[in-house]
């Protein structure tokens, strides 16, 4: 039945029902969506590109805590009841994104059942990987975590064929991603390149080979 569902999904024709058409804008690269702390009222859809959450804390400390790509949405928060935006949103390549209001997408959610269960299924994998991340910086080595971020912005475990080259992130983004300096993100950079993991000149091209080091004594999680 999901299967199903996310078949006749159509982003054209979900677009063009939600207005999203009039919505559409064109984003170069490493230009702001939303700012932390803005209204909260709508939602967007990933035509192409891919973007960045950032959150900054009382004391200036910046994070990021996700990666987005073609075909994702963000800003869902405020269908629960987010009055402000609790990220920052910026692009890392130019991009083509549609806001939609806050009000046509419940409309949507109700009168489409094919994109409810398409919407609910990309909220339960958002919470998935959120849980994810979190064992990931509990358990895991810095090393680890830096393999596991490259596959995933690689889209390695995701439906569809990888992208083995990925657009290029800078290594400070990297280190904000992870939890670490931008000198361990080289140091471990140079080792995966070392050891044929990976290709790094400019962008990086990613090996499925990279996948071991993740594998490697991953942790247990026990209820």
């Amino acid at each position: 039945m999901k299967r199903r569902a996310r078949l006749q999904f159509d982003p054209k024709v979900f677009l063009s029902k939600v207005n999203g058409a009039l919505g559409l804008r064109n984003y170069r690269k490493d230009q702001i969506v939303y700012r932390q702390g803005d209204p909260a009222d709508s939602v967007f859809y990933i035509q192409s590109g891919k973007v960045k959450k950032t959150v900054v804390s009382e004391q200036g400390k910046e994070a990021v805590i996700a990666i987005l790509d073609t075909g994702d949405f963000f800003g869902e928060g405020c269908l629960t009841g987010e009055l402000l935006r609790l990220a920052t949103v910026s692009t890392l390549v130019n991009c083509v994104i549609a806001r939609i209001s806050k009000a046509d997408i419940t409309r949507v959610i109700h009168d489409e059942p094919a994109f409810a269960e398409m919407f609910i299924a990309h909220l339960l994998a958002r919470n998935s990987r959120v849980e994810e991340d979190l064992v990931d910086q509990l358990f895991n080595s810095s090393e680890k975590r830096l393999a596991r971020t490259l596959l995933l912005l690689a889209n390695f475990g995701k439906e569809g064929r990888p992208e083995p080259i990925i657009a290029k992130v800078s290594q400070e983004t990297l280190a904000e991603m992870i939890g670490t300096t931008r000198s361990r993100v080289s140091f471990f950079m140079n080792k995966f390149r070392k050891l044929g993991l990976i290709d790094y000149n400019g962008s990086i091209e990613i090996h499925s080979s990279l996948l071991n080091v993740v594998l490697r004594d991953k942790p247990e999680i026990r209820s």
